[in-house]
């Protein structure tokens, strides 16, 4: 008891102190892009929290009690934690292909964010969320599971949630099952192991610059619209076309501390691999537990003149995204053991149709058999 009453005493001081500091310098960002660099060690209690979703008209986030974070000092351990492991070196039998998809829909839009404002309404700008159609500001992760899903598989009971894009004033929806990839983020995909259930993090932050979302270790191709790629702010057109969509993929860290299911800035337990030897990627020892990568492919039905597209959260380069884990762990599972680990390219049932031989993990109603 006295150890949690001196971690939040101490956790309340350094609060104010941020708030102080960040009043002196007018309200700049403190936080960097990203999650945690891959040399960086787990954050300790007593640590502050940080601007992460932070943005003009914002108030600063700081950590609350809630339904599953009690004592409010933003931590909320693994239970039971995962140790006694070491980053996977090895290097399995090559394939090209170890991933499988969760295609799931928008259910809703609220100025509300679970993660990083939990139980509060209207601190977060806009979001626009997927998956779990439970999603509010008092998500825990028994709501989540007791909730309905917009996944093609019922097991799929995660919330993933994006700002907002809209053109001009009106609120632009991607339109349809978005592709949610589940990948091995590391050389050796055999060590790749299910999240686990309340799981959570932030991806990118909303007050990154131009350079920092550029030089993102999540980055794939930037914003794409037709032929155009590789752009870190809206394109300034897009062809006028039906097939025509504004486009965005980007990765998650994928390494664990194996620790804690979340961290006060909601980055700091998670960890991006590094590159080791020749075109191997490898879990860093503070982050050693290997999860799937996961990699959101948004697409947004809008083209044409783009001068008047914007996020809740600003420009382009403030693009990022949010995950709660509230996967069926037997489905989770199986689908990370049949496509992950087999080394299969699987869409959302876990059937490679390049090799049908394998079966798929799911039955024709996406469902476990």
């Amino acid at each position: 008891m006295a150890e949690r009453i001196s971690r939040s005493t101490l956790v309340s001081a350094l609060i104010v102190a941020t708030s102080l500091a960040l009043v002196f310098l007018g309200f700049q960002a403190i936080t960097g892009a990203g999650g945690a660099s891959a040399d960086a060690a787990p954050r300790t209690a007593g640590e502050p929290a940080t601007a992460a979703h932070a943005m003009r008209g914002h108030v600063m986030a700081v950590p609350v009690p809630s339904g599953d974070d009690p004592d409010g000092d933003g931590y909320i351990p693994a239970n039971p934690p995962v140790t006694g492991v070491q980053p996977s070196t090895d290097i399995p039998p090559h394939r090209y292909f170890h991933e499988f998809q969760a295609n799931c829909s928008v259910t809703h839009t609220g100025s509300v964010d679970p993660i990083v404002y939990p139980g509060q309404l209207n601190k977060s700008h806009n979001h626009t969320f997927m998956g779990n159609d439970t999603t509010d500001e008092n998500s825990t992760t028994a709501s989540l599971s007791a909730g309905g899903t917009a996944c093609k598989a019922p097991g799929d009971l995660s919330a993933y949630w994006i700002p907002t894009l809209y053109n001009g004033d009106q609120e632009v929806r991607p339109v349809g099952p978005q592709t949610i990839y589940y990948k091995a983020g590391v050389t050796d995909y055999t060590s790749v192991r299910p999240f686990p259930k309340g799981l959570r993090f932030v991806v990118g932050n909303p007050m990154q610059t131009a350079d920092e979302f550029r030089n993102h270790p999540g980055k794939v191709e930037g914003w794409e619209c037709g032929e155009s790629y590789n752009n870190f702010e809206f394109p300034a057109t897009c062809p006028s076309r039906p097939d025509v969509q504004l486009n965005l993929r980007m990765q998650a860290p994928s390494c664990w501390d194996g620790q804690h299911l979340d961290t006060p800035d909601h980055q700091a337990h998670m960890a991006y691999p590094r590159a080791q030897g020749a075109n191997q990627n490898v879990c860093p020892p503070t982050h050693p537990v290997a999860l799937p990568m996961i990699e959101f492919k948004m697409a947004w039905p809008v083209n044409g003149d783009m001068s008047q597209v914007s996020l809740a959260s600003g420009t382009g380069h403030s693009f990022h995204y949010d995950f709660f884990n509230a996967w069926d762990e037997a489905t989770l599972d199986a689908m990370v053991d049949h496509c992950i680990v087999g080394g299969l390219q699987c869409d959302a049932r876990g059937y490679d149709e390049s090799n049908p031989g394998e079966g798929a993990a799911l039955d024709e109603n996406y469902e476990l058999p």
